[in-house]
């Protein structure tokens, strides 16, 4: 029997922001079994540890159709997971190997205010041509006028690749009826997993919705690796406020399918240029359970 646990990331309470499975001792499954238990959980995404100790752990992702290289509210689920057993610990980095490289977790805060951070993998940036503004409009079911022509709209990366589609408003963002084949159709031909549409809501505050039927996912409820690309994207651009080295902003999602979160980001700076993106939240555990793998699915 294989263990199991259900975390809800990027919230602190159960059903809200986004949920993902967690397995802390995947060392005996195979991938077809890891990919059995991510379809049997149906969360977005399900991490599977395969290796683990104190120094580090060594994990893998996927979404009920398949592996992905990384995913951002899994790690924080993750993290809550590792610091109750004691191995995340205040103070000390704890390394996460991934198929993006290695990515450094971190708690802060008390019991009561406890938040699970992350360094993503380094920032990488694509521009995208204006001609793709209308192709975007069209699968997102909205008029090419209301994309936001004062902030950028481009490819980006610090752990997946997503199109990020600004838009004027949160009320347009709500309002989105995406046609998903089109959507597929747009990140099967860039290379992308999802299209991001956002729409800021304060100087550093936005509101966001990813969708990803390329990976399997239609819409994904709260994004942390792209909510930490999009600021990344934003502070390299000079579309963030500044002090000192870094620039923070908030990504607010979810709220449109009734589980909002918040994903939390730090983006350290020299010049223009990114040097790190940290992403954090609240996290929770829902519910715990064991699975038995097939074992003629090796």
């Amino acid at each position: 029997m294989i263990g199991y646990s259900e975390v809800y990331a990027f919230t602190d309470t159960p059903g809200f922001g986004n949920r993902a499975g967690v397995v802390l001792d995947a060392r005996t499954l195979s991938d077809r079994q890891m990919q059995a238990l991510a379809r049997h959980l149906d969360a977005p995404e399900t991490v599977f540890v395969t290796d683990l100790d104190r120094r580090g752990a060594t994990v893998r992702y996927f979404t009920p159709t398949q592996e992905i290289e990384f995913c951002g509210h899994a790690t924080l689920a993750l993290g809550l997971m590792l610091a109750q057993q004691g191995l995340l610990r205040h103070g000390q980095d704890y390394p996460l190997h991934t198929l993006v490289g290695t990515v450094p977790l971190r708690l802060d805060g008390d019991n009561q205010e406890l938040r699970i951070w992350m360094q993503q993998p380094e920032l990488d940036v694509r521009p995208l041509p204006g001609a793709l503004r209308a192709e975007f409009a069209e699968a997102l079911g909205i008029n090419e006028r209301v994309i936001h022509r004062g902030l950028p709209l481009a490819a980006a990366s610090a752990g997946g690749w997503s199109a990020f589609v600004p838009l004027l408003d949160q009320m347009i963002l709500d309002a989105l009826e995406p046609d998903l084949d089109r959507i597929r159709t747009i990140s099967e031909s860039l290379g992308i997993v999802s299209v991001y549409a956002y729409a800021p809501v304060g100087v550093n505050r936005f509101a966001a919705r990813d969708f990803a039927p390329a990976v399997g996912i239609p819409e994904d409820p709260v994004t942390g690796s792209a909510g930490g690309a999009l600021l990344g994207l934003l502070a390299s651009q000079g579309r963030l406020p500044v002090r000192g080295d870094r620039a923070a902003g908030t990504v607010y999602q979810g709220h449109v399918l009734g589980t909002p979160g918040e994903v939390e980001v730090q983006v350290l700076l020299r010049g223009d240029r990114v040097t790190a993106i940290r992403v954090g939240g609240r996290a929770v555990m829902d519910r715990e359970g064991h699975w038995l793998p097939d074992t003629t699915a090796q």
